[in-house]
């Protein structure tokens, strides 16, 4: 039987469950090999843009709901802070579904004291507010880019190579891509300032990442579509970027790959 890794809080969004292009079994993977006190997801953790469109549920979709709400039933705090692509769900801030809290944001305390903003980051996003129609134009041509990106992979595990993103590949080369990831750090942490908060965990640009943006601590948990990425908090109280590209319950038995680390 694989480890369980236990943390004192994890982060994850950008699932994405209704889509071919979410990794559900790799989430189902990582949720049987970790745990915590206090789970945040972050949005996107239904996708009611390509749902509204065609409807598409696998099994794999369903256990991850309920092995979300099974960890909720067992004592684990789990928040839910919807985004752009599930912002239906904000309707029911303030309620709680089988144990999970709907909340429009949330501020977490580390064990140093520091409090971070927890929030998606759409409403942040100038593309995702004031231009919509241009985010569902550039929704529907990554969606394609996605359906690539599943057969190249399933090609690779054929032949025993972990996952590999095209999707996330292609968008780290685009300049402007790069520039606008840059801006969006910029307005997450002045914002987070605005609020009282030492730093801020967001999602929705799909880039894991842990850094120090004008002495403001920046942290993306990435996505479950490309990154394949969690954050994490220790006990101890560092922070870090946990990677899951191979599966631990099949037959490697390897723990998780820390990409970024920050001591708390």
């Amino acid at each position: 039987m694989s480890p369980v890794f236990h943390y004192r809080t994890l982060w994850i969004s950008d699932i994405h469950l209704g889509t071919p292009g979410c990794q559900a079994d790799y989430l189902l993977d990582f949720l049987r090999c970790n745990d915590a006190d206090t789970i945040y997801l972050v949005g996107d953790i239904l996708d009611g843009w390509q749902l509204r469109k065609t409807w598409y549920w696998p099994q794999t979709h369903n256990d991850v709901v309920q092995k979300l709400l099974r960890k909720a039933r067992k004592g684990t705090r789990v928040v839910y802070v919807p985004g752009n692509h599930d912002e239906l769900m904000r309707q029911f801030c303030g309620l709680a579904f089988g144990d999970i809290v709907v909340q429009d944001e949330a501020i977490h305390t580390l064990t140093d004291g520091r409090k971070l903003w927890v929030v998606h980051g759409d409403l942040f996003d100038g593309v995702t507010t004031h231009a919509r129609w241009l985010s569902h134009l550039g929704d529907t041509f990554y969606t394609f880019i996605l359906k690539f990106n599943q057969w190249f992979n399933a090609a690779r595990a054929r032949l025993g190579l972990p996952y590999w993103s095209v999707s996330q590949y292609l968008k780290h080369q685009v300049k402007n891509a790069v520039n606008y990831i840059h801006a969006f750090e910029q307005v997450m942490v002045d914002e987070a300032r605005r609020r009282g908060c030492q730093g801020v965990v967001c999602g929705h640009i799909h880039k894991a990442e842990i850094r120090e943006v004008n002495g403001a601590l920046y942290c993306n948990d990435g996505d479950w579509v490309e990154s394949l990425t969690a954050l994490v908090e220790t006990h101890e109280g560092a922070l870090s970027i946990v990677e899951w590209r191979q599966k631990v319950a099949a037959p490697l038995n390897l723990g998780p790959i820390h990409l970024a680390e920050q001591e708390g």
